[in-house]
């Protein structure tokens, strides 16, 4: 309190800002140790394997039993990548390609259309159901209904052909397209289908000039993850397939270790062949396709 001219007058307090408090689990005291030794144990798990899988590749075969194992090839060759490509590599690679391709793309349209009228009639009790029956085709592994799938492909007359492993795929990677593309679909607003609705638009129409391209990130993520899966798959063309020029690439690569299991550096050159396209098709859409993942099943 001051007395100016008689009259008291209280003065400002002045306010003291507190001090800044560190933020919690910022610095070196809040760091995960356990958390990022665990990560660095594990890359060098996944990295040691992959090393010496790329380094044997390039050894002579009789390098290879005389040398270190995880040692740098003296004299690296690309013998063993000419061996593997003159022994039908590039038809098996045509194959692998022609089955990934032929499940992808049916994969994503059908998948598309199928989580569109899911999500768009969604008071309609039928469509509940049958999405209730995509949820249970992802409990259903591949497995369980090899036997009822192969009589199946028997009684169509597709046994040892490339439709026999593309068809199947596609219905085993239905359930879970369809569950990621209608979690995105379900974000978008429904005013702008009520707006194309009232300037004319058909179902067709809104679901391929805004359903479609506002998808387009998850169809990716959808297109990447069947792509990797079909490519990698085994189990569908050992039992839907019987000759040599309907092999795909997990049969050349088994074919390869007969062949060669002498030659162990030939088998490897195999393994790294069949494994680039993977890593090329993975680095392309890797953050695609795990954020559309952790996104599709988050929501």
């Amino acid at each position: 309190m001051a007395t100016l001219l008689g009259a008291t007058v209280d003065q400002p307090t002045e306010r003291v800002t507190p001090p800044p408090t560190p933020a919690v689990g910022r610095g070196w005291a809040g760091r995960n140790w356990l958390a990022g030794l665990a990560g660095w144990f594990w890359l060098l798990v996944v990295l040691i394997p992959l090393y010496w899988i790329v380094i044997t590749s390039f050894k002579a075969s009789s390098d290879y039993y005389q040398q270190n194992a995880f040692a740098p090839p003296s004299n690296p060759t690309l013998a063993n990548y000419r061996l593997v490509i003159e022994n039908d590599f590039v038809h098996y690679f045509v194959n692998s390609v022609v089955v990934a391709v032929g499940t992808t793309v049916p994969t994503v349209v059908l998948a598309l259309m199928a989580a569109y009228a899911i999500v768009r009639g969604a008071q309609s009790g039928l469509l509940r159901r049958i999405q209730g029956l995509f949820l249970m085709g992802l409990a259903i592994p591949l497995q369980a209904a090899i036997i009822p799938v192969y009589l199946l492909i028997i009684k169509l007359g597709l046994y040892d052909s490339l439709a026999a492993i593309a068809i199947p795929s596609i219905a085993f990677a239905i359930p879970l397209a369809v569950l990621v593309l209608s979690n995105f679909l379900r974000d978008i607003p429904r005013d702008l289908f009520e707006s194309m609705r009232l300037d004319g638009a058909g179902e067709w129409t809104m679901l391929w000039r805004l359903a479609f391209p506002l998808t387009r990130p998850a169809m990716v993520t959808v297109a990447v993850y069947t792509g990797v899966t079909v490519w990698n798959g085994f189990l569908l063309p050992l039992v839907l397939t019987q000759s040599p020029d309907r092999r795909t690439m997990p049969l050349a690569v088994w074919s390869f270790q007969g062949q060669f299991q002498v030659n162990v550096p030939a088998v490897l050159a195999s393994v790294v062949l069949s494994t680039v396209p993977i890593v090329v098709l993975y680095t392309i859409g890797r953050r695609q396709l795990v954020s559309g993942l952790s996104e599709g099943f988050s929501k």
